[in-house]
């Protein structure tokens, strides 16, 4: 269950899932002597490559899964149906023409990571497009699945290092991108309710990354519950606020911000559920992970939709 936030676009204010806050204060006092123009780059960067990374890595884990059933098909083993891997073209990143300056002493280290994750992302294509037609053509029964464990074994390698490239750099666009926020709304009629309503993504994903890590290594019913607090207490806050901005243009956010903290609600009854269900066996059933990130990209889809 890979999470990805996405963006939020016209009002170019964006969310990741990394809480760093390292070089904050030196990027943000750059950040802020530059100006709009590289503040919306920055945002723009950002925003393309959230997107990116999220359309890919939905993609490259299709390919993991796909590679994993090939391997046993090519054993011999039952496999009723190949895991399905659409063919994905990544508009995001056809979009970024270079790193902006504005990140300052991090432009080398994300463009040197923009690379490795292009290249990685490439490889991992053209090794699926070999499994398929090895598959396909039933090649398998020439040399026992053998080509197919070595191709398995490097796409999982690819993979691996595709995802730590796309980590690295949400992690070091993270802090530019945040001081790039504050220059951008500083005087925006909407800025207290964009802030608040940021502040509940960002507890909500620190409870998808606990949930994430809970589902492979084990339920622990006190640390969720802890962040089940947490969030209901960041929902609450901002579900309080009665939307009153001047300006017929904005008359028609009021719906979507009551819209986003209804999802919100719903989120955290599925949560309770969760928690409710994973007891037992201090497990996460699969049906009630599904149904949490099913909520989740609910929140996240009127967030957007709020901001944009």
């Amino acid at each position: 269950m890979k999470k990805m936030m996405t963006i939020a676009l016209a009002l170019s204010v964006s969310v990741t899932a990394v809480s760093c806050k390292k070089g904050l204060d030196k990027i943000e006092n750059a950040v802020t002597k530059s100006g709009e123009d590289k503040s919306q780059a920055i945002i723009d960067f950002n925003n393309n490559f959230l997107d990116s990374y999220k359309s890919s890595s939905r993609h490259v884990e299709n390919i993991v899964e796909y590679a994993e059933a090939a391997v046993k098909k090519s054993k011999g083993e039952t496999v009723y149906s190949m895991p399905m891997v659409i063919n994905s073209m990544d508009y995001s990143l056809s979009k970024i023409k270079g790193v902006p300056s504005g990140f300052d002493s991090e432009q080398k280290i994300i463009e040197t990571e923009l690379v490795t994750y292009k290249r990685r992302r490439e490889s991992i294509e053209k090794k699926y497009e070999e499994l398929k037609s090895y598959i396909t053509s039933e090649d398998y029964k020439d040399d026992q699945g053998a080509k197919a464990l070595a191709l398995q074994k490097d796409i999982n390698a690819e993979a691996k290092a595709f995802f730590l490239a796309g980590d690295n750099i949400v992690a070091k666009i993270k802090p530019a991108t945040e001081a790039a926020e504050e220059v951008i709304l500083k005087d925006h009629p909407m800025k207290d309710y964009i802030v608040s309503s940021k502040s509940v993504m960002n507890t909500l994903d620190a409870v998808m990354d606990v949930l994430d890590k809970q589902y492979t290594q084990g339920f622990n019913e006190a640390e969720a519950q802890k962040n089940y607090d947490e969030l209901e207490k960041a929902v609450d806050v901002n579900a309080k606020k009665q939307f009153d901005v001047a300006g017929q243009q904005y008359a028609y956010k009021k719906t979507l911000f009551e819209n986003f903290n209804k999802r919100a609600t719903e989120f955290l009854d599925k949560y309770r559920k969760l928690i409710r269900d994973s007891k037992t066996g201090n497990k996460i059933p699969d049906s009630n992970i599904q149904e949490i990130s099913s909520a989740y990209d609910s929140v996240l889809n009127s967030y957007n939709s709020f901001v944009q």
